[in-house]
């Protein structure tokens, strides 16, 4: 198994990256912060004004490392990384399935169910550690919604389109985010959830939803990249210019897991609160710049945590799992494989 590397977040406005050596040294107001070694870093992640050297980029694209430019809000910007690596065959393989009705429902079906079945396990869990807690209303909603989440898998079985599967996937969010609010264990107004917004988020909580699916995008990305496949040629997100459509395809099965979930517990522990939240009417919600390194913290320490992965019949960190499927899915469209196995969380 591939050995799993860290990515560094920087999240201080005005720091300097720089090369010096095999290291990655970051000033702020001329002073030595940190210094990292190369071989230890898959990715840089940069929010806001973050300054990176001209000989640290070229060594960056040297040793496969990618710099990734994000606003401070997660929104994303720009990317640097050098030649793209990648069988050729395996890339014009991907093109033509994503354009085969047959074979993009096939894929598109199988991220779904992994999907659902996840969503479905944080509407378990919520069920098994605060079910004796919960309203007899709230409890039953959460039970209907897990069946009817059950129903959906099932029926996306059956359907042979893909703008029929996608049609599911829309009931299913639905469905989901309609009890989503009965998780929050956090008592008043400001971690209420009402559904999901967006471009703005207009409350905390989709505020933080966001940014965690952002960081996991990002993830998704370099794992398919990885692998030899096109980060912008998607099955369930069609083609569109600077989206990684395959990218925000993959995501989709692991934002139970390390978005929703993860959203979840910081706000019901208390690791988040109202303050590490800035509310402007014109600009949403956004975490400040304290709540955004709670936030990337977590976000590591979840990566570091071991599961089971069902298909392979190995436990793996969390952060490999993106890695793993995009395995499954090289390997489904060369041919190794009949269908691609999605992840599925228990």
């Amino acid at each position: 198994m591939r050995r799993q590397l860290n990515t560094l977040y920087i999240t201080t406005e005005g720091a300097w990256l720089r090369k010096d050596g095999t290291n990655v040294v970051m000033n702020v107001e001329g002073k030595e912060r940190a210094r990292l070694p190369i071989h230890m870093l898959e990715s840089l992640v940069c929010f806001g004004r973050v300054l990176v050297s001209p000989p640290l980029m070229g060594f960056c694209a040297e040793q496969g490392v990618t710099i990734t430019h994000l606003t401070p809000n997660g929104k994303f910007l720009a990317r640097i990384e050098g030649p793209v690596s990648g069988n050729v065959l395996l890339r014009r393989t991907q093109y033509r399935t994503s354009d085969d009705e047959v074979g993009c429902a096939a894929i598109v079906r199988g991220v779904l169910i992994g999907k659902v079945h996840n969503q479905r396990a944080v509407i378990s869990r919520g069920l098994r550690d605060y079910g004796s807690k919960l309203a007899p209303a709230e409890r039953e909603g959460l039970e209907r919604a897990r069946t009817r989440l059950s129903r959906i898998a099932r029926d996306l079985l059956r359907e042979p389109l893909t703008n029929g599967l996608r049609g599911l996937e829309g009931e299913a969010a639905q469905v989901y985010f309609s009890v989503f609010d009965s998780l929050v264990r956090n008592d008043g107004e400001a971690f209420r959830f009402t559904g999901r917004n967006r471009r703005p988020p207009r409350d905390r909580l989709n505020a933080l939803l966001s940014f965690l699916y952002t960081l996991l995008t990002h993830d998704c990305r370099s794992a398919l990249e990885s692998v030899g496949l096109d980060p912008a040629v998607g099955f369930l997100h069609r083609d569109r210019p600077g989206r990684p459509s395959l990218a925000l395809d993959l995501a989709e099965e692991f934002r139970p897991l390390l978005g929703d979930r993860l959203a979840l517990s910081l706000v019901n522990r208390r690791q988040l609160r109202e303050k590490d939240f800035t509310v402007a009417e014109s600009s949403g919600v956004v975490l400040t710049d304290d709540a955004r390194k709670t936030v990337l913290t977590a976000y590591q320490e979840r990566k570091r945590e071991e599961l089971n992965h069902a298909f392979i019949g190995e436990k793996a960190p969390i952060g490999m799992l993106p890695i793993l499927q995009a395995q499954l899915l090289a390997r489904h469209l060369r041919g190794d494989l009949d269908a691609y196995p999605p992840f599925l969380w228990k």
